[in-house]
């Protein structure tokens, strides 16, 4: 897999077709050996916090595994051969919430690709909030055509 050299980490709105209000990456911070590694800033303002929950706002857990999921689709989509595909969901493998994530929390997310081909694929993904773990999963990607 063709990784992106340290001054040149893909901006995730260049690489990924998601758009506001449901691209969850602000940024790449690191991609290297497969790992690549993001942030996604919570600033409260985010509609969902409004609904989940009232005077208890909590990021959804399907939201960090969403975001997780975009960091992959963004290491799987800066390899040229995969240009013209999308990479969807094809499962979530044994999903842990550990924390939970509020408003003003900046999630720092990782992905390790595994094994890929022209059709699938497979990721494990963690976030952390201050250190602390709040998701890790596995994933599965089914490559479609764009």
């Amino acid at each position: 897999m063709t990784e992106p050299t340290a001054n040149l980490m893909p901006k995730p709105i260049d690489v990924i077709p998601h758009r506001d209000p449901f691209l969850f990456v602000d940024e790449v911070t690191s991609f290297e050996d497969g790992v690549i590694k993001g942030v996604w800033r919570l600033t409260g303002e985010e509609p969902f916090f409004a609904g989940h929950f009232p005077g208890r706002p909590t990021l959804p857990g399907v939201l960090m595994c969403e975001a997780i999921a975009q960091l992959g689709a963004v290491a799987i989509l800066s390899d040229e051969q995969f240009a013209g595909t999308i990479p969807l969901f094809g499962g979530i493998d044994k999903a842990r919430f550990r924390r939970q994530v509020v408003p003003g929390d900046t999630l720092v997310l990782e992905a390790e690709l595994g094994r890929m081909s022209a059709r699938a694929g497979k990721a494990t993904g963690r976030a952390h909030v201050d250190g602390e773990v709040a998701v890790e999963l596995g994933l599965l990607f089914v490559m479609a055509p764009a």
